[in-house]
């Protein structure tokens, strides 16, 4: 079943975890997702302290195992590739740490897109791992914490 318009407005957890529409993108809606992740990042991180904001994040985490799963199941896939907001928090999370500039905003995006597809070990482990709304969201966070790794490498050797 592909996810609509109609689906996505019929519950506020398709709505979320459909990533706000950017779920219904034709073509690479995991990357969609993260695209819009990233241009609300700003609005979301502005008016809170870094503390405040992490715990936000954990709690949008948890929104998302409970969205995802509700979505999963009426789509009949648990891990829907139109179910984005385990990008979203996840990118979220990556520009938390990220300098503050669009080039290495931008080289964070596409370090965390490459992590998502591939799944490196243990991100392939997880994604068979553990299912339901909680498989859905975690893989992601060890993609992110992939992403962190590498940019934290690459901040070092060429200065923020």
């Amino acid at each position: 079943m592909r996810p609509t318009l109609k689906l996505m407005m019929s519950h506020p957890a398709h709505f979320i975890s459909l990533g706000f529409g950017s779920g219904l993108s034709p073509w690479a809606p995991g990357t969609a997702g993260t695209l819009l992740g990233w241009a609300l990042y700003p609005l979301l991180s502005a008016p809170l302290s870094e503390f405040v904001f992490l715990a936000f994040l954990a709690s949008l985490f948890i929104v998302g195992v409970l969205a995802a799963e509700r979505t999963g199941r009426t789509l009949g896939v648990p891990d829907h590739g139109g179910i984005v907001w385990d990008e979203m928090v996840a990118i979220w999370l990556v520009l938390a740490f990220t300098p503050a500039t669009l080039g290495w905003q931008a080289v964070a995006v596409a370090l965390f897109r490459f992590f998502d597809i591939v799944k490196p070990p243990p991100v392939r482990w997880a994604d068979r791992s553990f299912k339901g709304g909680f498989g859905v969201m975690f893989d992601d966070i060890i993609a992110a914490g992939y992403t962190l790794l590498v940019l934290a490498i690459l901040v070092q050797l060429f200065g923020r």
